[in-house]
C-alpha cells in the first residue's frame, strides 16, 4: 500500500510540474525572446518552483548558517541526490543566478528553454565542451549572475542510500580565477522524498531540510589552491549529510 501510494505521488508530482510547465511556457517565451539579460525568465522560474513544491507538498526548511547578502554573486555547490534539487535551489538561491548541467537536459521538456537561454549545457566527456562553458559561466559571474552547480557531476543511480561522490574540479577553479565567493549547500533529506526521478521508489511530501553553509571566500587563493578548495568545501556539505 505504501508502494502504491508513493508511486502515485509521483505520478501527481510528474502531472502537476507539467501543467504547470504548460501554464508558464507563454510568459516563458516571450520573456526569453524579448529579454536580453532574463531576469525575468529567472524571476518567474523560481515562482514556479515555489508553486509546484506546495503543490506537490514539498516544504523547504532553510537553515542559513549566515545571511547571504543582497546582491552579492555566488557559486552555490550542492549535493545532487533528486531530480527535485533543482526546484530547491531555485527557491533558495537569492538574486539573479543561472544553472550549468549536463547537455542532456537539452531534451528536457520542461528545462529545455532555460537550458537555450539563460542555463548552460555541458557534455561532461568533451574538454572543449567544458571549457566554453565554463568561458560562458566565467562572463556571466563578471556580470553578477550567480552560479548553481552539482560538483559531483550527476546523480549516482546505482547507490542507495545516496553518499556524496567526489566533486570535478571545474567549479573550484572557476570562482578562484574570478574571486567569487563559494556557498556550500547541504540537501541533506530530499532524497527520502524522492531518490534520482523517483521511478525505482516513488516519491511522498515532507519537509526538505537543507543547510546553507557560510559562503567560502576564494580572496587570497591561487588556481594551485584549487584542490584544497575542492576538498573543504566536500567536508562542509558531508558534515551535514553524515549527521543524519
Amino acid at each position: 500500500m505504501i508502494n502504491l501510494f508513493k508511486q502515485a505521488h509521483r505520478i501527481y508530482s510528474v502531472f502537476i510540474i507539467l501543467i504547470f510547465s504548460l501554464i508558464f511556457y507563454p510568459f516563458y517565451y516571450l520573456a526569453a525572446k524579448y529579454s536580453k539579460t532574463f531576469e525575468l525568465l529567472n524571476r518567474m522560474r523560481k515562482l514556479k518552483s515555489k508553486i509546484c513544491a506546495v503543490s506537490i507538498g514539498l516544504v523547504p526548511r532553510i537553515t542559513f548558517e549566515e545571511p547571504l547578502r543582497p546582491g552579492q554573486t555566488y557559486i552555490y555547490c550542492a549535493n545532487h541526490t533528486s531530480n527535485h534539487d533543482i526546484m530547491m535551489l531555485c527557491i533558495l538561491a537569492k538574486g539573479y543566478f543561472h544553472f550549468m548541467g549536463k547537455e542532456e537536459l537539452l531534451k528536457n521538456p520542461v528545462l529545455r528553454i532555460f537550458f537555450k537561454t539563460i542555463d548552460i549545457p555541458v557534455n561532461r566527456d568533451s574538454n572543449i565542451s567544458a571549457f566554453r562553458a565554463f568561458k560562458r559561466a566565467g562572463d556571466n559571474l563578471e556580470k553578477g549572475i550567480s552560479l548553481i552547480i552539482f560538483p559531483e557531476g550527476g546523480i549516482a543511480n546505482d547507490q542507495y542510500p545516496p553518499k556524496l561522490m567526489p566533486f570535478k574540479n571545474g567549479p573550484f577553479r572557476l570562482a578562484i580565477e574570478k574571486g567569487v565567493s563559494i556557498v556550500p549547500v547541504s540537501i541533506t533529506n530530499l532524497w527520502e522524498k524522492m531518490w534520482d526521478d523517483g521511478a525505482r521508489f516513488g516519491s511522498r511530501p515532507g519537509f526538505v531540510d537543507i543547510y546553507v553553509h557560510k559562503p567560502v571566500s576564494t580572496a587570497n587563493l591561487t588556481i594551485n589552491d584549487s584542490d584544497e578548495l575542492k576538498d573543504r568545501i566536500f567536508e562542509l556539505i558531508n558534515s551535514k549529510l553524515v549527521e543524519r
